[in-house]
């Protein structure tokens, strides 16, 4: 088993930034990609950004250039800055790892842009 604990998520106005945490704990050896989901009310979660073990980065088109995503084996952390942002960005925010291809998630974390 895989617990995540995120932080991070809050208020913030459009144009400002905030910083996503995600930490793993349990049995988190050979764990896999890591990444952040993101879902609005009333649409489906997307995935927002995914790292590998080695540092293969993905994004959303619409988060490209905006958002960045790291990870630290050492911690086995992942880290979700996220920049100029945008009222559509209003989500919850799940963490997600991958592990001998089960998923695991966090809680989640209210991020909410204002106008």
């Amino acid at each position: 088993q895989v617990q995540l604990v995120e932080s991070g998520g809050g208020l913030v106005r459009a144009g400002g930034s905030l910083r996503l945490s995600c930490t793993a704990s349990g049995s988190t050896f050979s764990i896999g990609a890591m990444g952040w989901y993101r879902q609005a009310p009333g649409k489906q979660r997307e995935l927002v950004a995914s790292i590998t073990p080695g540092g293969r980065r993905n994004y959303a088109d619409s988060v490209k250039g905006r958002f960045s995503i790291s990870r630290d084996n050492s911690k086995i952390a992942a880290y979700l800055q996220m920049n100029s942002l945008k009222p559509e960005d209003t989500a919850v925010y799940n963490c997600n790892a991958q592990l001998n291809t089960k998923d695991y998630w966090g809680q989640g974390t209210q991020v909410t842009v204002s106008s």
